[in-house]
């Protein structure tokens, strides 16, 4: 059986291992103590060198920590290893994998547009990228992706962000803004609202390490972010200039 080193067992991170210890001979690393939540999982953990030298290497650190894990494991990976991410942007993750990564590694870039919470229930249907870096094993990925249901897009890193721009950026700033001001489960509520609720609930626990980089590390996130914000301060303008001719009149 293959092996498959996680390297980085946050949330997402212990999500993989659970779906892909019947695959593979599954390796786990991470900076903090993580033998506990392996040992319930089922799967084994060890280096850094231990996780970098498996058949297949998937970085689950946050994005912000990635340029330096790639640098580190650069002369660690096997000659033939496949190397992938699953960073929320792609543009920055590809490019420091391929500067960095000996070209002996095949490389590809993914983004699992799910966690925990929206994947609480299984895998089928939830949505996969896919965005081949270096050779051609992004196929490969996506074919193994389908095999556990998922629902898999070959795109570009560029298109990736593109898109995340509104898919992600915009999404996570309204729901961010609403987590933090504690909007209510009212009792008068429309379907509207409830879909507002519900998206509380999917990223609720999702970390700031993870919101400032969609915001931050996408390169067309600040464009969408901006028209968002200019948009809604015109909208509240143009209400409260009609609300004072109302009293007037």
């Amino acid at each position: 059986m293959k092996r498959f080193g996680i390297i980085g067992f946050g949330r997402f991170g212990q999500l993989a291992a659970k779906h892909l210890r019947d695959h593979f001979s599954v390796v786990v690393t991470d900076m903090a103590d993580v033998g506990e939540a392996a040992a319930a999982i089922g799967v084994e953990t060890g280096s850094l060198a231990d996780a970098a030298d498996c058949d297949v290497v998937m970085l689950a650190v946050p994005v912000q920590a990635m340029a330096a894990t790639i640098t580190a494991i650069a002369p660690l990976v096997r000659p033939g290893a496949l190397v992938l991410d699953v960073a929320s942007v792609k543009m920055l993750p590809a490019r420091w994998m391929l500067e960095a990564l000996p070209e002996s590694v095949d490389i590809v870039a993914t983004h699992p547009l799910f966690g925990p919470q929206s994947a609480r229930n299984g895998l089928e249907g939830q949505p996969l990228v896919v965005c081949a870096v270096r050779g051609e094993r992004h196929h490969k990925v996506a074919e193994f992706g389908r095999s556990l249901g998922l629902a898999v897009s070959i795109t570009t890193a560029e298109e990736h962000d593109r898109e995340m721009a509104y898919v992600q950026a915009l999404t996570h700033l309204i729901g961010r803004a609403l987590v933090n001001i504690r909007i209510p489960d009212e009792e008068l509520k429309t379907n509207s609202y409830q879909h507002l609720l519900e998206l509380c609930g999917l990223i609720r626990d999702d970390s700031k390490e993870l919101f400032f980089a969609i915001q931050n590390l996408n390169p067309y996130a600040e464009e969408i972010t901006r028209q968002f914000i200019a948009e809604a301060n015109g909208l509240l303008a143009e209400s409260l200039k009609a609300g004072n001719r109302s009293a007037v009149d």
